[in-house]
């Protein structure tokens, strides 16, 4: 039998998506509970989109775009997480950010990357900030203890741009059509709102 420790959750996400805003602090608390690691993957879902047949917001009909507004809002207040239904700073690149957290998590390890991605989610959806903006980046990695700068210089890098196309192409190979999506023992998890049935599955 296998050790809890030794189970993994892949977690593919985009640091815009306010679906995984919602779901992520709740991971990462069912997954220390049940002893599962998670292997964070941010991609650039407008690639999987490309594939999946998925449409970016700005196209959708407009009854899909006022239904998502509502959505949100509920959720919002079912978990008391603030949110901007229309925030200043979007739509915004995920890009960035996204290739700062995989420099972290390089450096620093998951956690610590994990823990950045709640800084860079709230920024975003709760504070008002521009997550595309280089010193906003540097400000919300040092207000978790880590060298912004240093980080978003290696973030620029070359290997940490082929370890995000890494991930897409995963996420692609992996039928992700969108996010956030989990996969753990096999089956995978496509949103937030499906945590129960990952939080069951990990429980086993």
């Amino acid at each position: 039998m296998r050790a809890k420790e030794s189970r993994v959750c892949e977690y593919y996400f985009s640091p815009v998506s306010p679906w995984a805003y919602f779901g992520h602090q709740r991971l990462l608390v069912l997954a220390q509970q049940h002893g599962v690691k998670i292997d964070m993957k941010p991609i650039e879902i407008g690639s999987v989109f490309a594939v999946s047949g998925g449409v970016p917001l700005a196209k959708r009909a407009p009854q899909r775009q006022a239904y998502r507004l509502q959505e949100l809002q509920r959720w919002s207040d079912f978990l008391a997480m603030p949110i901007h239904l229309q925030p200043a700073f979007f739509p915004v690149s995920g890009d960035l950010a996204a290739k700062l957290l995989i420099a972290t998590q390089l450096t620093h390890g998951t956690e610590a990357a994990l823990n950045l991605c709640t800084q860079i989610m709230r920024a975003l959806w709760s504070e008002q900030k521009n997550i595309a903006d280089e010193a906003t980046l540097i400000e919300l990695a040092e207000q978790v203890e880590l060298d912004g700068c240093a980080l978003l210089k290696s973030a620029e890098t070359a290997s940490v741009a082929a370890e995000y196309q890494r991930h897409t192409q995963q996420a692609i190979a992996a039928n992700v059509h969108g996010v956030p999506w989990y996969v753990f023992e096999g089956q995978a998890y496509w949103g937030q709102d499906r945590l129960e049935f990952l939080e069951r599955a990990f429980a086993g």
